[in-house]
């Protein structure tokens, strides 16, 4: 065990079993450490960029009513974000890691956020627009279609990007399953952790597949691919359940 790996070792109780649990998982990382709580503000800060009334809180009621056409996007941003912030929250809990490695992938995280939110927001506005034949969300301003096409593919990149940061920052656990005193449970459950994660990858690999391959016209399919999620993701958790079982 190199030295690194005996400082976290250190900071251990000598009886795991006291730590409390969350699902079986004894929860190294309670108490919130600096990088999780700076990963909390970025998140917090991406909110605010959302915010369906960018510039001011309206003052009349045209502009209040215009403002809520953007709730809509508003709330599927929050969602993506909120999945991406709680597998963050979960592998903080569960581990407590605050080496230079898992800084560094939570940093690199942070930067992909924050430039994520800007194409987030537009295809979800767009996407609304086109469901509810423009009474909700915003029709994207004029542009050509490679300009389309780029900003699908700059979607999916960040997308993939986030989710394969969180790939990373499992497998920065699994390597550590010595040091951090993983059992057979917990190292099955930190295993499934990275193949969960690797899903919304390979979507967003499709996605930017689809999006520079597609027809102009059948563009938004690279949009479409991510609610297959809906039913892989459960698929997984359930065939690992099982295999645990």
């Amino acid at each position: 065990m190199n030295k690194r790996a005996q400082e976290i070792a250190s900071g251990l109780p000598s009886d795991l079993d006291v730590l409390p649990r969350l699902r079986g998982f004894r929860l190294r990382g309670i108490a919130m450490t600096r990088l999780e709580t700076f990963i909390d503000a970025a998140f917090a800060f991406s909110i605010t960029m959302l915010v369906i009334a960018a510039q001011q809180i309206p003052d009349d009621i045209e502009t209040l009513l215009a403002a809520f056409k953007n709730v809509p996007a508003f709330v599927a941003s929050i969602v993506v974000l909120g999945i991406f912030w709680r597998g963050h929250w979960l592998w903080s809990r569960r581990y407590g890691l605050e080496d230079g490695m898992s800084i560094f992938i939570s940093w690199a995280m942070i930067v992909t956020i924050l430039i994520y939110i800007y194409p987030l927001k537009a295809i979800f506005s767009s996407m609304w627009f086109l469901l509810s034949g423009g009474r909700v969300g915003h029709m994207l301003g004029p542009h050509s279609d490679a300009q389309v096409r780029a900003l699908f593919a700059i979607f999916a990149l960040g997308f993939t990007a986030i989710a394969l940061e969180m790939v990373l920052l499992n497998l920065r656990a699994w390597q550590l399953r010595e040091p951090l005193l993983l059992d057979a449970r917990e190292r099955s459950i930190t295993l499934q952790e990275v193949a969960g994660w690797s899903v919304p990858v390979a979507v967003g690999i499709i996605s930017f597949v689809l999006a520079l391959s597609l027809p102009i016209a059948h563009i938004e399919w690279s949009g479409w691919v991510y609610f297959s999620m809906i039913v892989l993701v459960p698929l997984h958790k359930a065939y690992f359940a099982r295999k645990r079982e």
